[in-house]
């Protein structure tokens, strides 16, 4: 092994050599088990919280493919319509380009172009990150037997009458010209204003003043309601208003959904633009005048003046009109949510257009009621609530897009506007007996990305034909995914699992919480704190990061902040740390907690990890090769080390199953963090020096020595190899040749079982020998000794157990404590300038009185504690400052908490020392 762990060049060899294996087709014939990945959009690249999600999956999948199962992770990506139309026509618009002049063959062509390009990139990613998935299988939710399940899904769903084309009022975004449905709308509260104007009463009478947060569509009223019960207004009910601008007579209804207190409780009704209005003006039987073109300017149904203006110059002018003519009343401050689009970012207007539309509730309450009998659970249970408060308040589902990129609708219009829905146009045609002169035109619309994803867990597997691969995959095993889709994906792919297969499309869905920064903050472009997983495995120049995170901003203030932020954080770049201490970092975050923060520091302590790992490995092999007896054949005899090893790994491997079962990856890899690191690097393997080195111990007890190293290493490589899979590969192919294990990779070897006996009386054992040997090293950190330096040890009390220890352990005592003698005494014997330690009743005495300059350590120790001083002096300081305590980020602010008092303690126990010392100098 080299002297050096190189994680980069093992991961790059280990993944091209499982990949010419084909070690991940699925095999054997153990019980089936399987993932859907999530399919990544391809519009560019993996973000840190696939990378998450990816590690979480693989851990799963390696760990079931070495308990023997029928192991798939059906790996694939999405077309992701709007994100990816987007994606092109930027790329586009940089080269002078416009989709609407290429016409929609050669805009596709495009699309295809950019999809393999991303693609390829997030497949070498993928593989980058260690995915274990046989690339063979992957699929797109554009292939065309997916495209074939899509349209047989659609049109089943309106043979049901499940499906439906209506003229309705849908979120309309005006940027990217497309509906949206409810989920792909963000409200943000933003400040705004309220303006009041007069509508005056046709009889001449007087008139009304109404409130709006939006005076342009005034244009398209044709209704003013107030509450039947206002008394204000009860008596208006029934008489007309003529709409000043326009001159349109319009009455005033009284209807209940009105709130008298919203401002003077009289409301303009524009049906055709807010989604409240729509349903008064179904109720009232109102006319519905669309005033906007699908771009967000007004059209020919406005006077006009306005004609062709954008929507929010129109206001501005309806505004100047209404107050040349006096209408204009007042304007106040009001605060509002704001609907804009998930993609766009531009305001959402309600438009009244002809859209597709999935009945949503008989499929909702299946849904829900599959969740509530248990026929698959969430994980953290309590996410069910989220899930089912959807389902019950869940609206019809648009699932039209106006794109050029995605599925197109299967249903095809004649020249008198009748739709035929068929899976393709010769059914269309045969189903409804449709000669070949009657000419037919598909539906220019686009499906909603997410319907083809409900689809994914069978489409995938060859549905709607029954194939193997659906027969022995689905349902699947487990959906790990975030919180944030839960709407978006899950309970969808529940309703459209249950309604076309009647069965749920997996036992568990695993919720995981959202990567943010290591302060608690978002990742986003905007903010300038974004990772990409790569950086962090291969490492990146701090100038190329910055060009990363300030490319295509626009505003060269924000561009400066993220560069100072970035130098700030990453001074000399990211150093690459590998994908194996990346994935042990992402599984170590995996607590069940919506939001996740990530530090790269401790990404480094997981760096650390894999390092110590490689190094003990490196030990093992060569205390093995320094034998010069046979290490597999003769006589073995195990000392309490082994024989206490072995225990404690045992009780590793039973944990590792149970923490897979509950998919606690933090507690498997914390675990396994500690038995690696402090029992088998820090213990073990000192003790089993002790025991090799040693010329008077037999051969029997060093041979078992050899083979608990090799049995002990060869389990912690299993167990470790989910989560970190390439430096466990590397290190047990040098293993399986030392130790003559059986097998080609490590990656298709069974997962540790039941290995050894748990043996509690040699636990015990270790546990006195450890206090024994710590409570040594902690007098010698207090009273400063060199841990190198021998000191004498004298003892007292205890019980007859603990002498018969002392004089079994002897040899491991003074070797690990550097003691060069140990005595039984009378406690009135001892010296009086002895440090003392306890080990249960058992008294432990180190004279020090030869062993320290007492006054060289006085004087260390003044200096030590007038720094501490000085620290803590500020650390106070700043906890005193209420502006700091209330604006510092609230972790940055408990850190300063820990540091004080982890100061306060340190000081205390140099000051006792002190004390001590000065009294006996």
């Amino acid at each position: 092994m080299d002297k050096t762990y190189q994680p980069q060049s093992i991961e790059h060899k280990w993944s091209a050599e499982w990949e010419k294996a084909k070690a991940f087709v699925p095999t054997g014939d153990g019980k089936p088990y399987c993932i859907v990945i999530p399919p990544p959009n391809v519009t560019g690249t993996l973000h840190m919280g696939h990378g998450f999600q990816v590690a979480l999956q693989d851990a799963l999948i390696r760990y079931h493919r070495m308990l023997g199962d029928y192991t798939l992770w059906q790996v694939g990506m999405d077309h992701a319509g709007i994100a990816t139309q987007m994606v092109v026509e930027r790329r586009l618009a940089q080269q002078s380009k416009r989709r609407v002049d290429m016409g929609r063959d050669e805009f596709e062509k495009e699309i295809w172009a950019w999809v393999e390009y991303s693609s390829e990139h997030i497949r070498g990613q993928l593989k980058r990150l260690g995915a274990s998935v046989d690339w063979e299988r992957e699929r797109f939710t554009m292939d065309s037997d997916l495209s074939k399940a899509v349209n047989h899904v659609f049109v089943e769903l309106y043979k049901r009458g499940l499906l439906y084309r209506g003229k309705r009022l849908v979120n309309w975004d005006t940027k990217l010209r497309t509906a949206l449905s409810d989920l792909e709308v963000e409200n943000h509260e933003e400040e705004g204003s309220l303006w009041y104007f007069e509508y005056p009463l046709t009889d001449g009478t007087g008139s009304i003043t109404i409130a709006t947060t939006r005076p342009e569509t005034m244009l398209g009223d044709t209704a003013v309601a107030v509450h039947p019960d206002d008394e204000r207004y009860k008596n208006l009910i029934g008489k007309t208003v003529t709409l000043p601008l326009v001159n349109r007579e319009i009455p005033i209804v009284g209807d209940i959904e009105v709130d008298p207190e919203f401002g003077t409780g009289c409301v303009k009704i524009t049906p055709a633009h807010d989604f409240n209005d729509y349903r008064m003006g179904k109720r009232h039987d109102l006319p519905m005048i669309n005033i906007l073109t699908d771009d967000g300017h007004l059209n020919d149904d406005v006077p006009e003046k306005y004609r062709g203006l954008e929507r929010f110059e129109a206001r501005k002018v309806v505004l100047a009109d209404l107050e040349a003519e006096g209408r204009l009343v007042k304007t106040d401050k009001h605060s509002l949510k704001v609907p804009r689009g998930d993609r766009s970012g531009t305001v959402v207007e309600p438009y009244l257009t002809y859209q597709w539309f999935v009945k949503a509730d008989t499929l909702a309450a299946a849904a829900k009621k599959a969740a509530d009998n248990g026929d698959f659970e969430f994980v953290p249970g309590n996410w069910i609530n989220t899930y089912n408060q959807w389902l019950e308040n869940i609206e019809d589902w648009c699932v039209s897009r106006q794109l050029w990129w995605g599925h197109r609708i299967p249903a095809w219009f004649d020249e008198e506007g009748n739709v035929y829905v068929a899976e393709n146009e010769a059914e269309a045609r045969k189903q409804n007996n449709l000669s070949d002169d009657i000419k037919l035109t598909q539906d220019d619309d686009v499906l909603d990305t997410w319907f083809s994803s409900a689809l994914w867990p069978f489409a995938t597997q060859g549905w709607p034909e029954n194939t193997e691969n659906y027969k022995k995959f689905y349902p699947t095993q487990v959906l790990v995914t975030g919180f944030d889709i839960i709407f978006f994906w899950v309970a969808r792919m529940v309703m459209m699992g249950i309604e076309f297969t009647d069965q749920v499309p997996f036992e568990d869905v695993y919720i995981t919480g959202l990567i943010r920064d290591g302060h608690g903050q978002k990742m986003s472009k905007s903010k300038g704190n974004v990772l990409d997983p790569i950086d962090l495995v291969d490492g990146i120049g701090v100038e190329e990061l910055i060009e990363k995170r300030t490319k295509g901003l626009m505003q060269p203030k924000m561009a400066e902040k993220i560069s100072k932020a970035t130098k700030k954080e990453f001074p000399e770049g990211i150093s690459g740390f590998g994908t194996d201490a990346l994935r042990f970092t992402f599984c170590a975050l995996a607590s069940p907690t919506r939001n996740i923060n990530f530090d790269t520091h401790r990404l480094e302590g997981y760096r650390n990890f894999c390092n110590k790992l490689w190094n003990a490995a490196r030990f093992v092999f060569m205390q093995l090769e320094q034998q010069d007896f046979d290490l597999h054949s003769g006589e073995v005899e195990y000392s309490l080390a082994d024989v206490w090893i072995k225990s404690e790994l045992q009780r590793l491997v039973d944990s590792s199953h149970k923490a897979f079962e509950e998919y606690r990856f933090d507690r498997l890899v914390d675990s396994q963090y500690k038995f690696v690191w402090n029992m088998f690097c820090d213990w073990y393997l000192e003790l089993t020096k002790v025991v090799l080195n040693d010329k008077e111990q037999s051969v029997e007890l060093k041979r078992g020595a050899c083979q608990t190293l090799m049995s002990v290493l060869d389990s912690v490589l299993r167990l470790l190899h989910p989560v970190m899979p390439f430096i466990t590969e590397e290190i047990w192919q040098q293993l399986s040749t030392v130790a003559s294990l059986e097998g080609d990779m490590l990656c298709i070897q069974s997962y540790p079982e039941k290995v050894f006996e748990i043996d509690n009386k040699a636990m015990a054992d270790m546990q006195w020998l450890q206090q024994f040997i710590s409570e040594i090293r902690n007098i010698r950190g207090e009273m400063g000794v060199s841990p190198s330096k021998q000191i004498d040890v004298l003892l007292s009390k205890g019980i007859d157990a603990d002498k018969q220890k002392v004089a079994d352990l002897t040899s491991w005592l003074q070797s690990l404590s550097k003691v060069s003698s140990i005595a039984w005494v009378e406690s009135k014997d001892v010296p009086e300038l002895s440090a003392t330690g306890l080990v249960g009743k058992l008294e432990i005495y180190v004279p020090f009185a030869d062993l320290i300059d007492m006054s060289a350590e006085c004087a260390r120790l003044e200096k030590e504690i007038a720094k501490l001083a000085k620290s803590i002096g500020v650390s106070e300081k700043k906890l005193a400052n209420e502006r700091f305590v209330e604006k510092a980020p609230k972790d940055v602010v408990e850190a300063e908490k820990a540091k004080l008092a982890e100061e306060q303690e340190a000081s205390q126990k140099l000051v006792a020392r002190l004390d001590l010392l000065s009294a006996n100098q």
